[in-house]
C-alpha cells in the first residue's frame, strides 16, 4: 500500500479498536448475556475506558511502529502482551462498574481480541509478500549455509528476487525446508530452473575455496543462467558490504586458484617502522602495494605518482583505510613527479630519508608503447635507471622492480624496455660501493588492472556484444592484483642483489574460453554456426602490434625453488656494467635525436632476445613524419 507511515499507522488503530469491539461483543454473546444490556452507561463506560487504555498500552509496546511487511514471531510477542494486558483491564473495568460478565467471557474475550489483532497483521504480511512476489524474478540460493540462510532472509524482506529452492550437496539437508524454501540435490537443478521458470542462481558460498567455486560454475555454465554471488567475507566482516548486495561472479572464481596465506614475517620485514617510497602508487599495481604496505604499519608511505588524479584517488582510499583500520599513525606523503627527473626523486628520497622502494611506475600497454617508442624507451627504461641512481644516492635499503611476463623473449618494445630495465639494474648490482640492495620480481596478467580482458569483456557484453578476442588460440597467465601485490613484498625480502624473481601464476587460461564462460554466466548464449540464435557474437580482430600468442615467465631452464610455494628465482644472463653504460648512452642519444631508425636496431642487438613479430616500425609520429 503506498500510503504515508502517519496514514498506516492510523488504520492499524482504527483495526485494533474494531478488534477489540468486536471480542467485547463476542465475550457477551457466548457469555448468554444480552446483546444489549440493561446496564448501558456501565457497559459504555467500560467499553471506552476498554479502547483508550488498550491502545494507549499498545503505542507504548511499540505496537504501531512495526512494519507491518516485516512482523516476526517477536511482534507477535508483544500483541500477546498487548491481548493480556486488555484482558486484565476488561476484568478490571468489569468488576469496577459492577457490570455483568462472567470469567468465562473475559477469557472469550482476550483469546478473540489476540486472534484478530495478531492475526490481522500476519494476514497483511501474507497478502503483501503474495503481491510483491509476483513482482519478484524467482531465484535459487546455492548453499543453504548460514549465509544461505541469511541471503534468503534478506531477499523475502525486499522486492526483488524470491527464493524458491536452495540448493546444497549436504544430504542431511536435502529434502528439507528452511525458513519455508526445499533444499534440493545440485542433480536436480536444471529441471528446477525449468519447472520454476528461475532466472537467476545466487551463490552463497563466501567462505569456500576457490576450487570448489570454480567446480560448481563450471556445473553452471551449461545453464545460460545468470549467476550472482554475495560478497566475500572480509567485505562482510568489515562492514563494506551486506550480504544482499549481490555481485557479478568474480573472474577469479573461474580460475579456481587459492591464494597461498602471506606470511607476516616476509611481508612485514622492510616495511615495518621503515619508510616506503611507492612509484607509480596510483597504478593498479602501485594502488595495491599502497593498500597492502600501509597494513604491515610503515613509519610512513611516500605516494610517488605523475597523475594527478590517480595520486587524489589512492591518497583518498588510504586515508579511509587509516581511520577505518586504526591506521593514523602511519605517514603518509602523496607527491607528484616523474622517474625521469633523477633530482626529482632523489631529493624525495633523500628529504623522508626512504627506506624501502617500489618501482611500479611504466608504461604498460603493449599497443601504446609501440606507437610511442621513444617515450616507452624513456620511461621504462631510463626512469628505472634514475630512480635506481637515486636509490643509491640516498642509501635506500631496498629496491624492487615490478617486472612482467612479456620481458621474457620479448616481441614488442614494451617488453624489451622491462628486459632492459632488469638489465639496468642488473648492473647496478654489479658495483661496488652501494648499499642499495636491487631485485626483479616478473608476473602476467592481473586481473581488473587498467586494460585487462575483464572490464572490456564484461562492458562488451552489457551493450550486447560482441565480444573481441584477438585470436581464437591466445593465452595469458592470470593473478589477483592482491595475490600479485603480496608475493612482490615477500619475493622483495629474498636472495641476492640483481636476482630475478617469478611468481607462479598457474596455468594459462585461453581468452576465448573465459569469454565464453562471462557469457553463459551472465545468463546469455554464445552466437555460433550450431547456434545461431544465440544472443553475443565472439569477433576475433587479429593480433595487435607486438602482441604475443602466448607469454612466457623464465629464461632459460635453471630455476630455483625459494622458501616460497609461488615464488621462484631464474639465473639469467646479464651485463657488466661498462657494457651497460654504452647501450644506455647509444638509447639516450637516439632518443634525445628521435632517430627511430636507430633505437630499433638497438633494441634489435641489445641482449634481451627481442624478436619483434613483425618487420615494421610502429611508432605514430615516425610513421608521420615518413608520409
Amino acid at each position: 500500500m503506498q500510503l504515508p507511515r502517519s496514514a498506516k499507522r492510523t488504520v492499524s488503530v482504527i483495526v485494533d479498536i474494531a478488534a477489540i469491539s468486536f471480542a467485547l461483543v463476542v465475550a457477551m454473546l457466548l457469555s448468554k448475556d444480552q446483546l444489549i444490556p440493561n446496564d448501558l452507561l456501565g457497559w459504555l463506560a467500560v467499553y471506552c475506558w476498554l479502547i483508550i487504555g488498550s491502545v494507549a498500552v499498545y503505542v507504548k509496546l511499540g505496537l504501531y511502529r512495526a512494519i507491518v511487511r516485516y512482523v516476526s514471531v517477536r511482534a507477535f510477542g508483544v500483541v500477546l502482551i498487548g491481548a493480556v494486558f486488555s484482558t486484565l483491564l476488561l476484568w478490571a473495568l468489569v468488576t469496577a462498574f459492577s457490570v455483568n460478565l462472567p470469567a468465562t467471557g473475559i477469557v472469550n474475550f482476550g483469546l478473540t481480541a489476540l486472534l484478530i489483532i495478531g492475526g490481522s497483521r500476519f494476514a497483511m504480511r501474507e497478502l503483501h509478500h503474495r503481491l510483491v512476489s509476483r513482482k519478484k524474478l524467482p531465484v535459487m540460493i546455492y548453499g543453504a549455509g548460514s549465509a544461505g540462510r541469511q541471503l534468503a532472509q534478506a531477499l523475502t524482506n525486499g522486492e526483488e528476487f524470491a527464493p524458491v529452492a536452495f540448493i546444497d550437496d549436504d544430504p542431511t539437508l536435502q529434502r528439507a525446508y528452511l525458513l519455508g524454501i526445499p533444499v534440493i540435490d545440485p542433480s536436480q537443478i536444471e529441471a528446477a530452473v525449468r519447472d520454476n521458470r528461475v532466472e537467476r542462481i545466487l551463490l552463497a558460498l563466501p567462505s569456500a575455496p576457490r576450487s570448489k567455486r570454480k567446480q560448481i560454475l563450471e556445473s553452471l555454465e551449461v545453464l545460460n543462467i545468470r549467476v550472482l554471488t554475495v560478497p566475500g567475507m572480509a567485505d562482510m566482516v568489515n562492514g563494506d558490504m551486506a550480504i544482499d548486495q549481490l555481485q557479478d561472479v568474480r573472474i577469479e572464481d573461474l580460475l579456481g586458484r587459492d591464494p597461498v596465506d602471506p606470511d607476516p614475517m616476509l611481508m612485514q620485514q622492510h616495511i615495518r617502522d621503515k619508510v616506503v617510497l611507492v612509484t607509480g602508487a596510483g597504478g593498479s599495481i602501485g594502488s595495491e602495494l599502497c593498500r597492502q604496505i600501509i597494513q604491515q604499519r610503515p613509519k610512513a608511505l611516500v605516494l610517488y605518482e605523475i597523475s594527478e588524479f590517480g595520486l587524489y584517488s589512492i591518497e583518498r582510499e588510504l586515508r579511509e583505510m587509516q581511520q577505518r583500520l586504526n591506521l593514523q599513525k602511519v605517514a603518509i606523503y602523496p607527491i607528484i613527479g616523474t622517474v625521469q627527473r633523477q633530482n626529482r626523486i632523489e631529493a624525495v628520497m633523500q628529504s623522508f630519508s626512504v627506506q624501502t622502494v617500489y618501482h611500479a611506475a611504466a608504461y604498460k600497454h603493449v599497443p601504446l608503447v609501440e606507437y610511442n617508442m621513444v617515450e616507452g624507451v624513456r620511461n621504462n627504461v631510463f626512469g628505472t635507471l634514475h630512480t635506481a641512481e637515486a636509490a643509491m644516492h640516498a642509501n635506500v635499503e631496498l629496491f624492487v622492480l615490478i617486472s612482467t611476463d612479456k620481458a621474457v623473449r620479448p616481441t614488442n618494445v614494451m617488453g624489451t624496455t622491462k628486459r632492459l630495465a632488469e638489465l639496468v639494474l642488473q648492473g647496478l648490482a654489479k658495483r661496488n660501493g652501494s648499499r642499495t640492495r636491487f631485485c626483479m620480481v616478473r608476473f602476467g596478467n592481473v586481473l581488473g588492472s587498467s586494460g585487462s580482458v575483464v572490464p572490456l569483456f564484461k562492458q562488451q557484453i552489457e551493450q550486447g556484444g560482441p565480444v573481441t578476442v584477438t585470436h581464437p588460440d591466445i593465452t595469458r597467465y592470470f593473478m589477483t592484483i592482491p595475490e600479485a601485490a603480496q608475493l612482490v613484498i615477500q619475493a622483495g625480502t629474498m636472495g641476492d642483489s640483481g636476482a630475478v624473481f617469478v611468481l607462479d601464476m598457474g596455468e594459462p587460461v585461453r581468452i576465448v574460453d573465459m569469454a565464453r564462460k562471462m557469457i553463459h554466466l551472465s545468463g546469455l548464449e554464445v552466437r555460433s554456426e550450431a547456434h545461431p540464435d544465440g544472443d553475443i557474437d565472439i569477433a576475433y580482430t587479429g593480433l595487435r602490434p607486438g602482441e604475443k600468442l602466448y607469454e612466457e615467465l623464465l629464461i632459460g631452464d635453471n630455476v630455483v625453488a625459494s622458501d616460497h610455494p609461488r615464488i621462484c628465482r631464474a639465473h639469467e644472463r646479464a651485463l657488466e656494467w661498462p657494457q651497460m653504460q654504452q647501450l644506455l648512452t647509444q638509447l639516450n642519444e637516439a632518443c634525445q635525436n628521435f632517430q627511430i631508425d636507430t633505437l630499433r636496431e638497438l633494441l634489435l642487438n641489445a641482449p634481451t632476445d627481442y624478436q619483434p613479430s613483425d618487420q615494421t616500425i610502429n611508432d605514430l609520429i615516425w610513421r608521420k613524419m615518413q608520409d
